[in-house]
Parts: structure tokens; C-alpha cells; sequence
């Protein structure tokens, strides 16, 4: 037997915030009975496992142990330039002179998260 990954969890200060900007970064609305205040959250992306926020009275403290890596439709520089847009702030940037590499961001709760390159940028490049 094996298991299936249904819930990628966030814990967090405001789940229905944090909710909101993971909903800007996937393009997916939070459930319908989402509201302003609910102690937890949840986001379906299709494709994938749901995000799911739940408040905890702690601030995060430390770097994360998991975290999720993007990889956008766009460029990647045009992601990052986005996402910093929505929110998001910059941690690392790992970006080669070659294209390759990727960038460390955070969202409004310190969580963070990479931004990789595209499907075509990784076609692109020999």
C-alpha cells in the first residue's frame, strides 16, 4: 500500500490572509466558505495536493524544512517580478549567468518558497 499526498500545510498567524496570497501565486480561490477570521483555509490547485492554512498562536522561527518549488508558466524573472508584486520578498537569488538557478522567496509569513525555470526555459537551454 501507499499513500497519497492530499494536504500541503502552512501553518500561520492569519490563515485566511496567507490563504489569499497563495491563492494570487496559483490562480486557484480559496474554498467558497472561505471568509475573513476561519482558523483554517484551504486552496485546491488543480493538478496537485491542496494548501491548507491553519492558524497556530507561534511565529515561524526558523528556516523551513520543506518548502515548495514553482515552476511558472512565464519566464522565471517574470514570476519572481510577480510574485514580488503580490507580496512575496526576496531571501536568495541563485540565478547563474547561464540561465540556470533559481530564487529563494518568502511569503508574508516568512514561509519560503524557489521559483525555478519554466518548462520552456529548461527546453531552452542545452
Amino acid at each position: 500500500m501507499t499513500s497519497l499526498v492530499h494536504n500541503i500545510t502552512f501553518d500561520c498567524r492569519n490563515a485566511y490572509e496567507l490563504a489569499g496570497f497563495w491563492s494570487r501565486v496559483t490562480g486557484r480561490p480559496p474554498a467558497d466558505d472561505a471568509s475573513p477570521g476561519d482558523p483554517e483555509v484551504v486552496i485546491r490547485p488543480a493538478g496537485g495536493p491542496n494548501l491548507l492554512f491553519i492558524e497556530v498562536p507561534e511565529r515561524k522561527t526558523a528556516k523551513n524544512r520543506v518548502h515548495l518549488d514553482l515552476q511558472p508558466e512565464s519566464t522565471r524573472d517574470e514570476e519572481v517580478e510577480r510574485l514580488l508584486g503580490v507580496g512575496a520578498t526576496l531571501v536568495e537569488d541563485h540565478r547563474r549567468p547561464d540561465g540556470t538557478g533559481w530564487v529563494t522567496l518568502a511569503d508574508p509569513e516568512g514561509n519560503e518558497f524557489c521559483v525555478e525555470r519554466s518548462a520552456a526555459e529548461r527546453a531552452a537551454t542545452p
